[in-house]
């Protein structure tokens, strides 16, 4: 497994940093926090991103 640091998963995603970061800290993204910096495992990521798009589509409360 290779971890992506958060401007490399930002740009891979297509989204800013800013709201990667935000996301990761509410716990809404799976991030492993090493001292300020934020990895992120992309598959894993993904997976939860495309499952709350998903929901979203479906009618999810969570939106």
């Amino acid at each position: 497994m290779s971890l992506l640091s958060l401007a490399r998963m930002a740009r891979r995603l297509g989204v800013t940093q800013n709201w990667l970061r935000t996301q990761a800290d509410a716990g809404e993204v799976p991030c492993l926090k090493a001292g300020r910096r934020h990895l992120f495992n992309p598959s894993a990521v993904e997976e939860v991103l495309a499952s709350e798009a998903a929901n979203t589509r479906q009618g999810g409360d969570d939106a």
